[in-house]
């Protein structure tokens, strides 16, 4: 049970179910019925986003568990009775973006990770975005009914009901299998290798797969050659992608935490996307890039 206290005098309790284990602002996170653990310290010192999110500008080891509890509190993170709030989170997440992209007909499916159920297949955006609007890299997870049977009626198909499993290669094998041709998928950076297989079924089977990098804090430079196949690629908190991938793409958006376009094809979708952006924008010419501005954006523990 993971107990926690609202700001007013009554006590919210909100029940766990299984076992999940993520990532958050770089730390390892376990989370069980018996409470939340930063097993790891946190790689990020401060983030502006995590600041507004959270509330904190001080980022460590406590922070990330009251964080991840306010999560569970709140929006029923990890619990039978999650919410699925449909509503845009941040301005150019892959959920949000991903949503659009369905709801246009640029893509016919998309996979994603959810957890308490794993890999999740649809063609329901907003069922892609209440999935991910207030996701963080999940590394395994537990099968959770109540999120199985959600994802379903939604008109999801879980890859795996019976154990939750992660495995964006076979989620997108399977969405082809059932007859969807302009996939869109999600691998974390942590999961970057998976973006082989992908391409390699990609050239065999003649699918149309769209890969978005997310949850990048973490990514080594071992991991750099894998991102450097996707298509759209959140830097994260990550130093190396800003330095290895932000010069090699078409298109930035965001400057806080950035998000690039590697392809043609991830440039026209991320500008099919801000063609209905509802915020203000400014756009402009330049020779190089990433474009960067002192100040803003995470700080990393190393740096």
């Amino acid at each position: 049970m993971v107990t926690l206290v609202s700001d007013g005098p009554q006590e919210i309790c909100c029940r766990v179910c299984g076992a999940h284990e993520i990532y958050c602002c770089g730390s390892h996170v376990r989370i069980l019925e018996e409470g939340v653990t930063a097993l790891t310290e946190p790689l990020v010192k401060s983030c502006p986003l995590h600041e507004i999110l959270h509330g904190t500008k001080k980022v460590d080891a406590k922070t990330v568990q009251n964080s991840v509890g306010k999560k569970i509190q709140d929006f029923g993170f990890c619990c039978r009775d999650r919410c699925f709030d449909p509503d845009p989170q941040v301005a150019y997440g892959a959920s949000e973006m991903m949503n659009v992209w369905l709801e246009r007909g640029f893509i016919d499916c998309a996979v994603v990770v959810c957890e308490g159920a794993g890999t999740v297949l649809t063609s329901n955006g907003k069922l892609v975005q209440g999935i991910g609007a207030r996701l963080t890299g999940i590394i395994k997870t537990s099968p959770i009914l109540g999120t199985i049977e959600h994802v379903e009626h939604c008109g999801g198909v879980v890859l795996d009901k019976t154990v939750a499993r992660i495995d964006q290669v076979a989620g997108v094998k399977r969405a082809f299998s059932l007859g969807f041709k302009h996939i869109a998928v999600s691998i974390a950076g942590f999961q970057a290798r998976a973006i082989n297989g992908i391409r390699n079924f990609e050239k065999s089977s003649k699918a149309d797969v769209l890969v978005f990098s997310v949850c990048n804090t973490r990514v080594s430079k071992a991991d750099v050659k894998h991102v450097a196949k996707a298509d759209v690629v959140c830097a994260s908190a990550s130093t190396i992608l800003r330095k290895e991938i932000g010069p090699n793409a078409l298109l930035q958006v965001g400057v806080t935490i950035p998000v690039y376009a590697l392809t043609q094809r991830g440039k026209d979708l991320v500008l099919a996307y801000l063609s209905v952006f509802k915020d203000k924008l400014v756009a402009f010419r330049t020779t190089q890039l990433p474009y960067e501005v002192r100040g803003k954006g995470p700080k990393l523990k190393s740096s």
